[in-house]
């Protein structure tokens, strides 16, 4: 298996003590339909994960609740026992129900039974990162964060936990987080036309921590797919490829974890993220979500 590649768009990034391509893969798109249950294809499932690291990503983003536990267990299946370089972040703070709900599940007891699973399902003593998932399923939410994440703290005091991160936050959120405990990365909505997190961003970035966005092409209006859809055309392209190389030129502290199936459709949003925009197609890009 392959060691870091230097090749992959963006190069790499630190999070805490561990050096992880800005390029990784997002391990949801492994489960069944809705996120619930095995794969139609766990073949396919395993040869995604084992591609990953073939072309040299480090960094795979999963969670116990995805299937609930079927990604796990795929990684595991695929990549143990894991290359050193090799790096698998997961999220608590939420669970599956059987109708495909994303209930919240912040108590101490039940963050750490979900510590525990995935430490079982991934087959590790530590896990290298683990993201506090906050809000619900309709987005972020205010709130207090400062029982849960003292959970988490502790939790990596017991060295069941490396790193810290957070999910789904708001700004406010994150500053309380840090005056907590450490967080090397923020994993939040953010695309080309859903900018709420410029600022955040930037600041985050002054300080060294990462910012992992999700939904690279959510929520677009019809104008803004249109728009989007012109800047591909232009550059002979697909419309993710300019979303991912977009959100690698943003800033050097974003780390992209696009998901897929598909060998293919991987590779394709490797090559994607790679693509060279120009000035002119920043400038009508930044217009999107303006």
């Amino acid at each position: 298996m392959s060691t870091i590649a230097p090749t992959l768009p963006g190069g790499t990034w630190t999070l805490g003590d561990l050096t992880v391509t800005r390029f990784g893969y997002g391990a949801m798109q492994l489960a069944g339909p809705g996120v619930l249950g095995p794969p139609a294809d766990r073949d396919g499932a395993l040869a995604v994960l084992r591609e990953a690291v073939d072309l040299g990503i480090t960094h795979i983003d999963t969670a116990g609740a995805y299937g609930p536990r079927v990604t796990n267990e795929l990684i595991r299946e695929a990549l143990h026992p894991y290359p050193d370089t090799l790096h698998v972040v997961t999220k608590a703070g939420a669970y599956r129900d059987e109708q495909g709900g994303w209930p919240v599940e912040r108590r101490p007891d039940q963050l750490r039974r979900q510590i525990d699973g995935d430490l079982e399902t991934l087959g590790l003593d530590t896990l290298d990162l683990v993201h506090l998932r906050l809000g619900d399923a309709s987005g972020r939410k205010e709130g207090s964060l400062a029982e849960a994440f003292e959970t988490m703290a502790a939790l990596q005091q017991e060295g069941l936990v490396r790193h810290l991160g957070l999910t789904n936050v708001t700004a406010r959120q994150a500053e309380e987080a840090r005056a907590i405990a450490p967080v090397v990365s923020v994993q939040n909505m953010y695309n080309l036309a859903h900018r709420d997190d410029d600022e955040l961003i930037d600041r985050l970035a002054a300080d060294g921590i990462a910012y992992v966005p999700w939904f690279p092409l959510g929520g677009f209006s019809p104008l803004q797919s249109e728009a989007l859809s012109a800047v591909a055309a232009r550059l002979g392209t697909t419309t993710i490829a300019v979303a991912l190389a977009w959100l690698l030129r943003r800033s050097p502290n974003v780390l992209l974890i696009p998901g897929t199936s598909s060998v293919a459709h991987l590779r394709e949003n490797v090559a994607g993220a790679g693509l060279e925009l120009g000035a002119e197609d920043l400038a009508e890009l930044d217009r999107i979500g303006r």
